[in-house]
């Protein structure tokens, strides 16, 4: 417990969770003399890398706002720098739960505006008021009803889609070796290659994904998966030309 905390709560893992290794700090102050240097040892030899994360101190305010309305069951106003409709938009939340995830911390929330919980980045989140108003969780509230088989956070409009992807052989052990997805699916052919399949809530996340494979990445399936990244492409080789 106290090297996750170690680890975590170091500024580079999970932001705003410094508090945490504070305490243990302190715990590791009231030890023996021998299991201190006992837990130096084990500190030593574990390490967790996590990708790069970018929080600002402002975002630690909110994060913790957050968290006291989340325990409260108070509602908040935010404004919020949406990407998805390109403009900052202000609306009221009952925050459901807060989620960490690759990069960064999330509230998953009803909204007043959408009238339906949705996912929002608390790094976007430019203002935010807390208000007398309660709230309660549904009973019947999950994140894996809200994200439904979103590739990553984004579940678009619309059926579910099926996607398939081959991979060379130069990359496929790597893919294959990693739970990219829940549904996911791998089929090995004969010349080392693997066919990927999956079934996801909106293909734009996932496209981002398949062209980090550059040309070790072929779409199989839906014919619309295969347009998003020939239009990347040609993007992309229209700066080099």
């Amino acid at each position: 417990m106290m090297v996750l905390c170690h680890e975590l709560g170091d500024g580079t893992g999970l932001p705003y969770y410094s508090s945490a290794r504070r305490a243990v700090t302190k715990l590791e102050n009231s030890l023996p003399k021998r299991l201190k240097a006992e837990l130096q040892q084990v500190s030593n030899s574990v390490e967790i890398k996590f990708n790069p994360v970018a929080q600002t101190e402002e975002s630690k305010e909110t994060y913790q706002a957050l968290v006291d309305a989340v325990g409260k069951k108070r509602c908040v106003r935010i404004s919020y720098r949406s990407l998805f409709d390109n403009e900052t938009i202000q609306t009221k939340l009952s925050p459901y739960k807060l989620l960490f995830s690759r990069h960064s911390w999330y509230v998953i929330a009803r909204s007043s505006i959408h009238r339906a919980a949705r996912t929002f980045k608390i790094g976007r989140i430019a203002d935010l008021e807390l208000t007398d108003d309660t709230y309660q969780i549904p009973a019947k509230f999950s994140i894996a009803k809200v994200l439904k088989n979103a590739w990553h956070m984004i579940p678009e409009e619309g059926p579910d889609q099926r996607v398939v992807v081959r991979f060379a052989p130069l990359v496929a052990s790597n893919v294959a070796e990693v739970q990219w997805h829940k549904s996911q699916r791998i089929e090995w052919n004969e010349d080392g290659s693997i066919d990927f399949h999956v079934t996801v809530s909106g293909l734009r996340e996932m496209s981002w994904w398949i062209l980090g494979y550059g040309d070790k990445a072929e779409v199989l399936e839906p014919p619309e998966m295969q347009e998003i990244i020939a239009h990347h492409a040609k993007g992309i080789l229209a700066k080099y030309q």
